[in-house]
C-alpha cells in the first residue's frame, strides 16, 4: 500500500512542474469528485451538502465541502502550498555570449540549494497570457523535453570550489539554451509554439525552470522516495486525498493550497492575503448566517498547517535537536517553536495527537536547536487574517529546497490517513472541555 501510494504521488508530481500546473491538476481531481468551480468575480449560489472550489491567480486554490447539519458549525481547514524554490525567466529572456552561446536570463525564486541545480536536464514551464480574437487568454505551457542545463565550472578553473563557494545567481546560475545558431527571439518563439500562437500574440508570461529528473523509489527495502518539489507538494497531495475521503456533516471542510510561501506569502494569492478569510466569509454569507454566527464558527474552527519538516541528516545529526528530532517513515511531524514561528500550542497539539491516535498514525515532534533560527510557514501567517486554533505539521524529509529532495515512502500514507480522520471528526466544546466524535 505504501509503495502504491508513493508511485501514485510521483505521477502527480510529474504533472506539476509549476504552481500553476499544480493548481490545475488539483482542480481536475476535484471536478472528477463532483466539485463545482466558482469564480471570485461572480455571484455564488451555494447550499448545504454542496462541494465547490475557487482559484486565485491560477496558482492558489481553496476547495470546500459543506455539511448538512449546520445549526452549530465550524470550519475544518487543511492548508499547504503549491510553490517551491526555482528560477524565474525574465521578460527579456535571452543573453548572447560571444555569438557562440545563448543563455536564458533568470532570477532566483525562493531559497534554493544552488549546487543541486547544476549539470542536470531542465526545462521551462508556467503560464502565458496571449491575445486571441481580441481577448486576453491565460494558457499553461510546459516544454516537455530536456531544454537547458546549468553547466558547472570545471574544477581546473576553480580549484577551491570544494572548500566553499558563494554562487552568484546572475553569473553562475544562468542556463545554457542554445549554440551559435540560436538567435534572440528563439525562446519566445518556442514558448509561443507550445501555447499554439504566434510569438507576437504573447503579451505576458510567468515561466520557471524545473528539474526533468524522474522521481525514484529507492533504498535497501525501497523505503525512500526522491523527487523534485516534495516540499510542499507531498503535503498538498496527501491533504487532498484525505480531504476527498473524509466527511462529517456538522462542519464546513476546507482544503487550501496557497502560492508564494517560499517568498513570504505576502501576495494576493498567498497565505498572508485575504484569500482564506474572503472565502470563509462568502461561504458564511451564502448559507444565510449572521455575523455573530461567523465569529462563533471561527472560534470553534481548527486548521492543520501542513508543510514538510527536516529529518535528521545521517551525515549531520548534530544539526537537529538532541531529542525533538524526526526520522523518515516514522510518522507525521508536529512542529513547535517558542517564538511562534509555528502555531502549535498545547491545545492544538493535543487535538491533533487525538486525531492521529484515532487513525492509528504515529506522530513525531520537531523543534529547532535553540541556537539555530528556523523558518516559518503557513499557519502563523494565515492566522493573522483568520484567528483560529491551528497546529503546524509536516512530513520528514532530507535536502529541503534541493532540486531533488528525499522523503519516506510510508509517510505519505500516514498523512492521508490522518487527514481523512481529521475531516471525519466532529469537534465541539462543552463545560470547558473539547470533545471529538
Amino acid at each position: 500500500m505504501y509503495k502504491k501510494i508513493a508511485l501514485e504521488m510521483t505521477g502527480f508530481l510529474k504533472e506539476c512542474p509549476t504552481a500553476f500546473h499544480a493548481v490545475a491538476r488539483i482542480g481536475q481531481e476535484l471536478e472528477c469528485n463532483g466539485y463545482e468551480r466558482l469564480r471570485e468575480n461572480e455571484k455564488w449560489e451555494i447550499k448545504p451538502g454542496g462541494s465547490y472550489y475557487v482559484t486565485r491567480n491560477d496558482s492558489s486554490l481553496i476547495a470546500f465541502c459543506i455539511g448538512t447539519r449546520l445549526s452549530d458549525y465550524c470550519f475544518h481547514i487543511a492548508a499547504s502550498h503549491s510553490d517551491f524554490p526555482t528560477f524565474k525567466v525574465k521578460e527579456y529572456a535571452e543573453l548572447e555570449v560571444k555569438k557562440k552561446y545563448m543563455q536564458l536570463n533568470t532570477e532566483g525564486y525562493g531559497g534554493m540549494l544552488c549546487a543541486t541545480w547544476f549539470d542536470r536536464p531542465l526545462s521551462v514551464a508556467g503560464r502565458v497570457v496571449v491575445k486571441e480574437n481580441g481577448h486576453l487568454v491565460t494558457k499553461l505551457v510546459n516544454i516537455d523535453r530536456d531544454l537547458v542545463i546549468i553547466p558547472s565550472l570545471a574544477i581546473h578553473m576553480n580549484r577551491t570550489v570544494n572548500d566553499g563557494y558563494a554562487y552568484n545567481k546572475q553569473v553562475d546560475m544562468l542556463p545554457l539554451f542554445g549554440g551559435s545558431e540560436s538567435k534572440k527571439g528563439d525562446f519566445r518563439k518556442l514558448v509561443a509554439k507550445e501555447a499554439g500562437v504566434a510569438k507576437e500574440a504573447v503579451y505576458g508570461s510567468d515561466l520557471y525552470l524545473y528539474n526533468r529528473q524522474e522521481p525514484s523509489v529507492w533504498g535497501a527495502q525501497g523505503e525512500f522516495i526522491s523527487s523534485q518539489r516534495l516540499d510542499d507538494l507531498q503535503c498538498a497531495y496527501a491533504s487532498l486525498k484525505g480531504f476527498l475521503e473524509g466527511r462529517e456533516e456538522h462542519s464546513v471542510h476546507v482544503y487550501a493550497c496557497f502560492d508564494n510561501e517560499e517568498v513570504g506569502s505576502g501576495t494576493k494569492q498567498g497565505a498572508g492575503s485575504t484569500f482564506l478569510s474572503d472565502i470563509l466569509q462568502r461561504i458564511h454569507l451564502g448559507l444565510g448566517k449572521t455575523q455573530e454566527d461567523y465569529y462563533r464558527a471561527v472560534a470553534g474552527s481548527f486548521m492543520l498547517s501542513a508543510d514538510n519538516a527536516h529529518a535528521v541528516h545521517p551525515n549531520h545529526p548534530e544539526k537537529t535537536d538532541a531529542e525533538n528530532c524526526v526520522y523518515m517513515n516514522e510518522g507525521i511531524v508536529i512542529k513547535s517553536h517558542a517564538g511562534q514561528k509555528y502555531t502549535t500550542d498545547a491545545v492544538s497539539m493535543a487535538l491533533f495527537r487525538n486525531i492521529c491516535e484515532k487513525a492509528d498514525v504515529p506522530v513525531q515532534f520537531f523543534a529547532n536547536r535553540s541556537d539555530e533560527a528556523g523558518g516559518s510557514t503557513l499557519g502563523n501567517i494565515s492566522s493573522g487574517k483568520v484567528s483560529l486554533n491551528a497546529v503546524d505539521i509536516g512530513l520528514p524529509q532530507l535536502a529541503m529546497h534541493s532540486a531533488y529532495e528525499t522523503a519516506g515512502v510510508q509517510d505519505t500514507c500516514y498523512m492521508i490517513k490522518a487527514m481523512k480522520e481529521f475531516f471525519s471528526t466532529r469537534f465541539y466544546e462543552r463545560n470547558g472541555g473539547i470533545f471529538l466524535e
